[in-house]
Order: structure tokens, then C-alpha cells, then sequence
């Protein structure tokens, strides 16, 4: 019934496609894309840094009312083949990847089987005693307190890291930054615990719990958690970095193999349909996408504007939900007013670049406003 409910959608995005067939490769999405609006030339404008085969690509898609009105990629997916970046690519969306986790999590208590208020260490036994209050919720919205793996990660260190490695790296520290609930503090190590919580409780692993009631439900046949020696990318963006006047490979890190926090590889086509299910509450219910989009109050009025896998903030009295994601060689962005019905999806494969810069100064076209970039 999902499929069925999304062919409309993927209907207009194959017409828009087929209208500028004629400027395109036969094979993947046509470069020039989709350009349903006066604002191609300005769009095209602010993507002028990446629009040379010789550099690394970035590809976008602009939702407006539920119906794409631009679409392409520039720049190269793979600078070593040439190989054109296109909507069909598929880059790292590094922390884009969290509101898939937090999905997940959305679902199991949808389904019974856990509740937000429980005790992460009754779900995983193994986890430090001083993490003994944390919550479910406070992995979500990032109020564990729990220290960032990543600073337990060396920069020598050549062999990957996994989601089950969390327990071994929280080992060295011995207390929270503070209590649980009580503050803000964005910590990827929340996001592999989840992943382990969603393994633990469905039984099945994270990646294919992803694509069995996710991508796969919606169609997102390019979209996965990418496992070396287990899954591949179909279309797949490698990542580079800057050093002087050339961009020289960085695809991986030490931490590129971990899922819960930043694992997922997708393409703008692909997260057309992801909009589409945020848009009609395909796969989780309006109270419960509601949720993930309400940041929790904190006591003394402590800040956050984060809730499950997003961030939230008022611009101009419009509520806007956003994400970045920052990895080895990708940097990327999502933006959303969901009153205003516009989505702006930049994914690049390059460090670098600020494409929330440039994806607000997008929407600002379609608003009609100068907006403040949204601030991590």
C-alpha cells in the first residue's frame, strides 16, 4: 500500500525527468534533471563551485507541495572514472542517516515492544554503571550525557570501528558529562546504541531492519546501510578532501563503519520518496513524527532545539527542521518547513563546502525571504 500510494510521486519525478531527457546520458537520471522552476538559473549559480568534472559533485533536489521542481547533479561522483554525479548518486549521508535510526526506534514502540522512557542498560546489560539512568529518549534527542565515542577513537587508528564496539570505548570514561534529561549534548554514541537497541529487540541486524520496514516499504531501492563484504552501493559517491589546488581521496575513516550514527548511503531520488513518507506519515504515525519533531522541555530551561534525529528552530515565525552531516570525504544537508511543504536535500562528496549555506539560500528563493543559516 505504501508503493502504491508513492506512485504518483515517482510518476511526476519520470515526467519531469523525460521533459529534459534531450540535455542527458540515456543511462541514470538525466544530468539537467528536473528544472520545474524560473529559480534553475539561480540554483545552478550557487553550485557553480561544483559544476566541473574535474571535482568532486553534489547533487540536490528541491520538494515543493510534494512534487519535485528541480532535480540534477554537478561534478564528478567518482573523479578517478569521471564518473558524473547525478540525482541517482549515492553518498554517504552521514548524520542525515539519524532520523532512519530514530525512525526505527519510532517503530518498535509503535509495535509494542519498547517504550522511550525505558532504561537503555535493561535493553543492552553490559553498558557502564554510570550510565545506569539513561533513558531510550535520551539517546534520541541527545540528553544521555553519554561521552562521544569519537574522542576515544585515535587518529593512528587504521582498523574500523562498529556499533558493537561501543561498550569497549565507553569503558574510558568513568561518569556522564551530566544527568541524564537534563541538558544537551550532541553525542554519536547515542545513535550506535540505538541501532544495537533496534538489533537487540527486533532480532534481525540494523541495516537489513532498515530495509525491511524503511527503504524497501518506500521504494528506496538505491538506499542502504552499507556493510563492507556485505551489502554494496549501486551508484556510489566516493569522498575527497581539498589539500592545496587538488582533491585527494578520503572515502574512509575509523568510524565510517559504524551504522546507528551515519551509515546509510542514499541518492536525492531516493529521499524524494523518503519526503514523500514524511509528508503523508507513510510509515510512522502523525503523533509519533510529531514527537521526533518537538524538541523536550529541559528543566531550568536548559537549550536544545533537537528532537529524534532533527533539529527544530522558529525562522521568521516558520518552524524549520534540519540536518547536517559531516564524515570523511561527504557533507551534507537537509531542510525542511513543513508548513511551507519545501524540502531542500544537499548531498556532496567532499569535506567542505557548507551545503546548508547553500541549501537555505535555496529555500530563500522559493520563500521569498533572506533567512539566518541554521546553526548545529
Amino acid at each position: 500500500m505504501i508503493r502504491d500510494a508513492l506512485m504518483p510521486l515517482v510518476a511526476a519525478v519520470c515526467l519531469g525527468s523525460c521533459a529534459h531527457a534531450h540535455t542527458a546520458p540515456m543511462s541514470g537520471e538525466p544530468r539537467a534533471g528536473v528544472t520545474r522552476t524560473p529559480f534553475a538559473g539561480a540554483i545552478n549559480a550557487l553550485f557553480a563551485p561544483y559544476d566541473h568534472p574535474d571535482v568532486p559533485g553534489a547533487s540536490i533536489v528541491v520538494i515543493q507541495r510534494d512534487t519535485v521542481v528541480f532535480m540534477r547533479g554537478y561534478g564528478s561522483a567518482h573523479l578517478e572514472t569521471h564518473t558524473p554525479a547525478d540525482a541517482r548518486t549515492d553518498y554517504r549521508l552521514a548524520s542525515l542517516t539519524k532520523q532512519f535510526t530514530a525512525t526505527a526506534i519510532m517503530l518498535l514502540v509503535q509495535d509494542g515492544r519498547l517504550s522511550y522512557d525505558e532504561r537503555v542498560s535493561d535493553v543492552l546489560p553490559g553498558l557502564p554503571a554510570y550510565a545506569h539512568d539513561v533513558r531510550i529518549r535520551n539517546l534520541l534527542n541527545h540528553t544521555s550525557g553519554l561521552w562521544d565515542y569519537e574522542d576515544f577513537v585515535p587518529d593512528t587508528q587504521r582498523v574500523q570501528v562498529h556499533d558493537r564496539d561501543m561498550f569497549a570505548l565507553l569503558a574510558h570514561a568513568d561518569s556522564l558529562y551530566f544527568p541524564p534529561g537534563t541538558h544537551f549534548r550532541y553525542s554519536n554514541t547515542g545513535y550506535a546504541l540505538l541501532a544495537l537497541i533496534v538489533e537487540k529487540t527486533s532480532g534481525i541486524p540494523f541495516a537489513r531492519f532498515l530495509h525491511d520496514r524503511i527503504f524497501a516499504p518506500l521504494g528506496m531501492t538505491a538506499t542502504v546501510a552499507y556493510e563492507k563484504g556485505v551489502s554494496t552501493v549501486p551508484h556510489r559517491a566516493y569522498g575527497y578532501t581539498q589539500h592545496d589546488s587538488t582533491f585527494q581521496p578520503t572515502d574512509q575513516s575509523p568510524t565510517s563503519a559504524v551504522l546507528g550514527d551515519g551509515g546509510v548511503y542514499s541518492s536525492v531520488a531516493d529521499l524524494v520518496k523518503w519526503d514523500h513518507a514524511l509528508e503523508t506519515n507513510a510509515i510512522v504515525t502523525a503523533a509519533s513524527q510529531q514527537l521526533a519533531w518537538t524538541p523536550p522541555a529541559l528543566p531550568a530551561s536548559a537549550p536544545t532545539k533537537y528532537g529524534f534525529g532533527w533539529f527544530i528552530d522558529s525562522d521568521g515565525g516558520r518552524r524549520r527542521l534540519y540536518h547536517h552531516g559531516e564524515t570523511s570525504g561527504f557533507t551534507n544537508f537537509i531542510l525542511r518547513y513543513p508548513e511551507q511543504r519545501l524540502t531542500v536535500i544537499v548531498l556532496t562528496n567532499r569535506n567542505g563546502g557548507e551545503p546548508w549555506t547553500i541549501g537555505q539560500k535555496v529555500a530563500d528563493l522559493f520563500l521569498g525571504t533572506v533567512s539566518r543559516v541554521p546553526e548545529f
